[in-house]
């Protein structure tokens, strides 16, 4: 509580989300009528966080992280990283990038909530 009390409300809001997801991701160790199967497991909705008019590259990808916090970043590892070294070793512009970071985003969220591997 001491930590949360020192965070600014956006921060606190990104908190409690992912404490709610992780909270939706236990299951009950009773069994289950219909052969022990858990039911499934809901996945939240993103967070609105607006995207500022001029945005770097890295505080998109932070400012997607806090959007998506349901979101496993390691398996976007691959193409996130392709990007930002597309935009720092061939000029690339910030806003495209951006643009395309945002989008693998929302595959990503759209598969989980699918519940589809990615």
């Amino acid at each position: 509580m001491e930590i949360y009390r020192r965070l600014e409300p956006g921060d606190r809001e990104t908190l409690l989300a992912f404490a709610e997801f992780l909270g939706q991701r236990v299951t009950d160790p009773a069994p289950r009528a219909g052969g022990g199967k858990s039911a499934p497991v809901a996945i939240p909705d993103p967070l609105a966080i607006e995207r500022p008019a001029q945005e770097s590259v890295v505080a998109g990808l932070k400012r997607l992280s806090k959007t998506y916090p349901m979101l496993d970043k390691s398996e976007m590892l691959g193409a996130t990283s392709d990007l930002v070294a597309t935009h720092i070793m061939q000029g690339t512009a910030a806003g495209e990038v951006i643009d395309i970071l945002e989008e693998i985003f929302r595959e990503h969220y759209q598969q989980q909530k699918e519940g589809r591997d990615s």
